[in-house]
Order: C-alpha cells, then sequence, then structure tokens
C-alpha cells in the first residue's frame, strides 16, 4: 500500500480530486475524476470511472515519468493494485513548465471508492525520485445525494 501523505502535502482537495499537489521535487500534479454512466452496469456491479491527470514540471531540470503505482480501493474494501511503465503506454519526458495530461480509467463493484499512488521519475542528471499521489475519491455523484 502507498504512504499516508501529511495535509501539509495537500494544498486543497475536494472529494472529487487533489488539486495543487507538490512534491518534494517541483512536480505539480492536478486530478479530477468522474462517472461513466453510460459505461456502467450497476446491476451487475460494475461502476467505470475516468479520471484526467495533469503534470507539470515547474523545476529547472527535465525530468521523465518512468513508472505509476496506483492503490484502488472501493467500498467493500475490495484493493486493486497497478504497476507499470509509464502511463498510458507513454514515458513523458518534461521540460521547465512542460505539462502532460492523461485520461485514464478504474472499474469498481461499488459507487463509490479512492485511488492513491505515485510515479516514479529521474531527472536529466540520472536522479531518481518519487512524487505521491494523495487519495482522491471515485464516486458516482448521484449515489452520494
Amino acid at each position: 500500500m502507498a504512504d499516508r501523505y501529511t495535509a501539509a502535502q495537500i494544498i486543497r482537495a475536494t472529494p472529487f480530486g487533489v488539486y495543487a499537489y507538490m512534491s518534494t521535487h517541483p512536480i505539480h500534479i492536478v486530478v479530477k475524476s468522474h462517472y461513466l454512466k453510460q459505461e456502467s452496469a450497476p446491476q451487475s456491479n460494475r461502476f467505470v470511472f475516468a479520471y484526467t491527470i495533469s503534470i507539470t514540471n515547474e523545476g529547472d531540470q527535465p525530468v521523465t515519468l518512468l513508472n505509476r503505482y496506483w492503490y484502488i480501493c472501493d467500498a467493500n474494501d475490495k484493493v486493486q493494485e497497478v504497476y507499470g511503465e509509464g502511463v498510458v503506454g507513454q514515458q513523458p519526458r518534461l521540460v521547465q513548465g512542460k505539462t502532460f495530461t492523461y485520461t485514464s480509467g478504474a472499474v469498481l463493484e461499488t459507487s463509490f471508492g479512492t485511488m492513491e499512488g505515485h510515479y516514479q521519475f529521474v531527472t536529466d542528471s540520472g536522479e531518481a525520485f518519487t512524487t505521491a499521489i494523495p487519495p482522491f475519491t471515485l464516486a458516482d455523484r448521484a449515489a452520494l445525494h
């Protein structure tokens, strides 16, 4: 399971995303998630969610995203762990001020869950570091009301 994060690491969080999270390296990550009703089948316990992540290099050294790790937990405490190279089949290289945005998805057996994880980067000078992504919510907003 990914490490837990202190409130000081989260600049602003909402029930549906984590905004303006900074790691110890100057990487800015924005996460937004939403429920995909048209692809879900609640009667079959299939709830599909999309999440869009924007990663900005705010440092002065170019960095390359090498790997990702996700810890996904639904409302029944069923856990999925995902490891892999890059994101959406890419290992983006970000120069100073560059943003890489991608959208991916997760399928849960419940209408509510959380995701958290980390990205592993390397600078052009060979320094490896990990940027944590604090928990964010996957939820059918209609089910929360």
